[in-house]
């Protein structure tokens, strides 16, 4: 895979949790909303981060552009024969590592009143799951690379 296409990858990894923990939303429940609204403090296993209202914005608009563009360009390499087909087999778990960082992220910071067992799932479960998705990642991009280093020489 050409620099430029290698940074499209990462381009993706970055921009996908954004963009999805902007899609899920926050999953505070509505009784910890209520409560909080009635002066009780929310219990969270990760403070949320905010930028404030517009630094959200920016970033989410951000990100979604960088999203949007490196799809697009990768797709568009992989159509006109300048990125092997087979590299989607490296692109797709980091696609979905993306999502599940950015679901993972949410739970993590929903607000509470007491445990988030949400978020004690998301450690046991996603970790490994992530884990999985970024070695299958490396591992296709390491085989693909000597396949291609072998092929031109």
């Amino acid at each position: 895979m050409r620099r430029g296409l290698g940074l499209l990858a990462v381009a993706l990894l970055l921009s996908t949790p954004v963009v999805t923990a902007w899609l899920v939303g926050d999953l505070t429940g509505e009784a910890a909303r209520q409560l909080a609204a009635e002066g009780e403090s929310l219990d969270y296993a990760v403070e949320p981060v905010s930028l404030g209202p517009t630094g959200d914005r920016v970033l989410v608009v951000v990100a979604g552009a960088l999203l949007l563009v490196s799809l697009a360009l990768l797709i568009r390499a992989t159509v006109t024969h300048k990125l092997d087909p087979r590299w989607w087999s490296a692109l797709v778990p980091v696609i979905v590592a993306g999502v599940l960082i950015g679901l993972g992220w949410r739970i993590m910071t929903a607000g509470a009143i007491g445990a988030n067992i949400g978020a004690g799932l998301v450690v046991l479960g996603g970790g490994p799951v992530l884990l999985v998705l970024l070695g299958v990642a490396a591992v296709q991009a390491a085989r693909l690379r000597r396949e291609h280093r072998r092929r031109v020489g």
